[in-house]
């Protein structure tokens, strides 16, 4: 930890460390969003158009979408544990941001499947390197006494929306109006900037936080997991060849079904291995037993939100009328431009919740109360994306504002479920496993995408109003069910509300 000297230059009041992660997050999400923006749109985009694309099937190229976001929050864990073993947050951050670099350097390049999945891995990688650790660095940069430590992580959370927000708007309208290949070039260039930003500023304000890793190996350690990266490089490099010679035509969607299998399988063996564990006390293995039915309601809603660049994303394209006259006046909106919706609704309700948690004090809702609304809203955003079938059907095209109506709806959900996740999985967390708890969070991400790669390809025209129903009521009866069984659970978190 560092605590700063007060007659040091400051950013809003903050240790100047700050502008620098801020900068670098603002850019790394302009980048991240940026081509996810546009990511679907380029899988399934003709290949004979003029703005060619892969021309995969719109169900296999929402899978893989779905895939990559599965595999991003899965690689958290990996980029931890490299921070935390070999080189150290700062310098694990680094090289996280110059593999995405080169990741989103090798999408816009017009080499087909295999640029694509030679980006994605080189960006899920990285992704996993630079986004957990980046986070501890910001809170290395104050003492836990220090007061300005909340305020830093709301400063921090503005670059990463802020990011968010302008990233459609800017590679989403170079992407598909002009090309795809150079929308992923500008989000290449983000990265770079973020690169640079990181680079410099590291050396600049804080060269000594975060250089060594907190738990280091021993040289035999070092020379078992060389060994073992190997055998495991080796292993699934064999079993990629051997998928894709069983059955060349399917290989595409055997490799879906077997990253799903993974995505699901990882947050499980976590929970056996926690419940298993010597380290872990009576009372603490009671408070993770409360942690289950929030881990799997936040399944839920994962799998809602995180539909917004997949089957939303498709709905906007083929359902939304792109050309809206409003006040006398036609705007033409480029599909990518809904994706902005999701941040820009965080920023604008977020200070309407801090001020009602503020006011109400100790007397707001307990965690699962919250839980239990955020899954009603959320629910119900997808149940308000039936009306447009419903009352019009599903052939002809429908208001854009059902989409801003569906995202105001669902980001006041998010905003009852995200942030009280983060804050309840730290507070329930067994001693041994504090930071693990931190993953398991992400990993219920993880295991949503997972689930939608399987459910995503059921979308289509027919099946809307049916989709945006089932999945919709989902939510509501998980978020009812919540609110009913509060007791039990609030019983079990003990000291924990």
């Amino acid at each position: 930890m560092e605590n700063l000297n007060k007659k040091e230059k400051t950013f809003f009041g903050q240790p100047r460390g700050l502008l620098t992660l801020f900068q670098t997050e603002f850019w790394e999400r302009f980048s991240y969003y940026g081509m996810r923006a546009i990511l679907v749109y380029y899988l399934y985009a003709l290949t004979t158009a003029d703005n060619a694309g892969l021309g995969l099937p719109k169900t296999q190229a929402m899978a893989i979408v779905s895939i990559y976001g599965a595999l991003v929050y899965l690689s958290t864990i990996v980029g931890g544990w490299i921070a935390d073993r070999l080189l150290g947050a700062s310098q694990t951050i680094l090289v996280g941001g110059i593999l995405i670099t080169l990741g989103h350097v090798a999408l816009a390049t017009p080499f087909g499947l295999t640029s694509l999945f030679v980006a994605l891995f080189l960006i899920i990688l990285g992704t996993g390197m630079l986004k957990p650790n980046i986070s501890n660095m910001v809170g290395h940069l104050y003492s836990k006494e220090d007061p300005r430590r909340d305020t830093g992580f709301n400063i921090f959370v503005v670059g990463i929306n802020m990011g968010s927000l302008i990233a459609p708007l800017i590679v989403g309208t170079v992407g598909q109006g002009i090309n795809y290949h150079l929308g992923f070039s500008l989000a290449a260039i983000g990265m770079i900037v973020a690169l640079f930003v990181y680079w410099y500023g590291r050396i600049l304000h804080f060269p000594e936080i975060g250089r060594k890793p907190s738990n280091p190996m021993d040289a035999k350690a070092k020379r078992n997991f060389l060994i073992s990266l190997v055998v495991v490089i080796i292993v699934a490099f064999a079993a990629f060849f051997a998928l894709y010679k069983a059955s060349p035509e399917h290989f595409i969607d055997n490799f879906i079904n077997v990253l799903s299998i993974v995505g699901i399988v990882v947050p499980i063996i976590y929970f056996v291995m926690m419940f298993t564990s010597k380290k872990v006390e009576t009372d603490e293995r009671r408070k993770l037993t409360a942690y289950i039915p929030l881990f799997l309601s936040a399944i839920v809603f994962w799998a809602i939100e995180e539909q917004s660049s997949t089957i939303i994303a498709v709905w906007g394209e083929s359902r939304s009328n792109l050309n809206p006259t409003w006040f006398g006046i036609t705007f033409h909106i480029d599909p990518s431009w809904y994706q902005l919706l999701n941040p820009l609704f965080i920023v604008v309700l977020s200070p309407l919740f801090v001020r009602l948690w503020n006011k109400l004090g100790d007397r707001q809702p307990s965690t699962i109360v919250k839980f239990g609304f955020g899954l009603l809203l959320t629910g119900a955003s997808y149940l308000i994306m039936t009306l447009p079938g419903l009352l019009n059907g599903t052939a002809g095209r429908a208001s854009a504002l059902w989409l801003v109506l569906m995202f105001a709806v669902q980001m006041a959900g998010e905003l009852l479920v995200s942030p009280v996740g983060l804050s309840v999985s730290t507070k329930l967390a067994p001693v041994a496993f504090q930071s693990q708890m931190m993953a398991m969070w992400f990993l219920a991400d993880s295991t949503s995408q997972a689930i939608n790669a399987q459910i995503a390809p059921f979308f289509n025209a027919s099946t809307e109003v049916h989709f945006f129903g089932i999945v919709g009521i989902i939510g509501i009866a998980v978020g009812i069910i919540l609110l009913l069984v509060k007791r039990p659970i609030l019983k079990l978190m003990g000291d924990v509300r």
